[in-house]
Formats: C-alpha cells, structure tokens, sequence
C-alpha cells in the first residue's frame, strides 16, 4: 500500500510494481498541478487537473498488466485510515502522505496493526542526495518533520517500530514561503531530484526486507544514537576545515 502519490509516493509505487509486485493499493484525493511539474512523475502539462490516483493506475498497469492495482481517489482520514487496513490487510505501507495529522494516523494504525510500515520524512529544501538515511523513526534528528512525528507518537505511546527515511541536512530559510491553504502552512522549496530518490529509498526498504535482506543498521542502544554522533562530529570537522 502506498499512501500519497506525489513527488516521493508515485517513485515508491512505481519501483514496487517494476520490481514484480502482484498486488498494490495507492491511495491519493489530489489532481496534478502546475506547480507539481518540477517534481513529480505523473506531472505534466497534459496531465494538469486529473487524479494522480487514476494517473498513477493506468500507469502501473500499463508497466505490468498482470499487477492487480487499486486506486482510491480520495484523500484518506479518521475513520477511513484504520478501515482500509482492515480490508486490505497491506504486508507493507510506504507512507509519502506529505501533512502532519493523517500522515501520523497512519502510523500510529499501521503500528497498532502490527503491519510494516516505512515512512519518508520531508524531502523539501534538501538538495544532498548522499545525506539521506534509512533508520528507525527513534533515531532520527535534525529533521523538523521527524521531530514533529515523534513527539506526535510519544503521546500514542509509541517510541520505535517505524522505519523512516529522513536527511538531517539542514534547510535554508530562504527555501520556506508561507501558504495559505486548507492542508498547509508553509511550503518548502523542492528540487527536482530529492523527493523521487526519497520515493525509491522507501521503496528499497520493502523489497529489501521483504526478500530478507536489511535495509538498515538496527542500532541496540536507542539512547546512545550512534548515528546522530557520529554525523555531528564530521559536520563539526568540515566546519573546522572551512574556518582553516
């Protein structure tokens, strides 16, 4: 199942199904934009104002007839999160929704569910491809979204569990302008190339795991963040090779 089908969703379900899925449901309430160009597969200008759910379907069957996609044309919340994962019964969920509050709710059913599920942290402002990561939600940093996420878990009673791909690289002010729309506040600036590797990232994760490979280090210790250190004094060293 992959929730969201814009710059990062649309890559994730499109490296699933090339990689020989038999079963997918991609789910995505909105049309394609102008402003999607830059970024985003099922963007065009001949595709301006369609669904990206029915976009994306017609797509994916077109790269395997024999895959069995669903597409739900609608944007998915509350009640409606828990009840397609029931009906489904997906073995994995890439996350890509791209708000805060449905994207939490799916993480917080799909852990209650015990199903597997890997989320994409935000992609916008980032334009270092090297610095994306793979880990536990647990041992993420640097990262506003990510940070928003865990606190919004803690209070669910949920810590670790979730996988994240995340990039602790850190966002220019100048890449934040603000919007004033019914999801959203602000909008980050997107390079073209980011959120499609976050998309294929995730979709790595899956195929990886799912074929018994792992995509990740697991790291033992939550509280050390090995990972976190590590990054901070090589940043600390570049800083000090600059000032030389």
């Amino acid at each position: 199942m992959i929730a969201g089908l814009g710059g990062v969703g649309a890559f994730a379900a499109e490296a699933i199904v090339r990689a020989g899925v038999e079963k997918v449901i991609i789910f995505d309430g909105d049309t394609v934009s102008q402003s999607n160009i830059n970024r985003q597969l099922i963007a065009l200008n001949s595709t301006i104002g369609k669904s990206k759910a029915i976009l994306m379907q017609e797509r994916l069957r077109d790269i395997n007839p024999k895959c069995e996609i669903i597409a739900i044309n609608e944007y998915v919340r509350d009640e409606r999160m828990p009840e397609l994962l029931d009906k489904y019964s997906p073995d994995w969920v890439i996350d890509a929704i791209d708000t805060l509050s449905p994207k939490v709710f799916l993480l917080v059913h799909c852990y209650r569910r015990g199903i597997r599920v890997v989320s994409s942290m935000g992609s916008g402002g980032k334009f270092d491809p090297s610095m994306i990561k793979i880990t536990d939600i647990s041992q993420t940093f640097q990262c506003p979204l990510a940070h928003s996420i865990r606190k919004l878990l803690h209070k669910q009673g949920i810590y670790e569990g979730i996988i994240a791909v995340f990039s602790p690289e850190k966002v220019s002010k100048e890449c934040v302008v603000e919007e004033k729309s019914e999801n959203k506040r602000t909008t980050i600036g997107t390079i073209s190339y980011m959120p499609p590797i976050f998309g294929l990232t995730t979709a790595s994760v899956v195929i990886r795991e799912t074929i018994g490979m792992e995509s990740y280090q697991r790291v033992k210790d939550n509280k050390f963040y090995e990972n976190k250190k590590t990054f901070l004094k090589e940043d600390t060293i570049k800083d000090e090779k600059k000032t030389i």
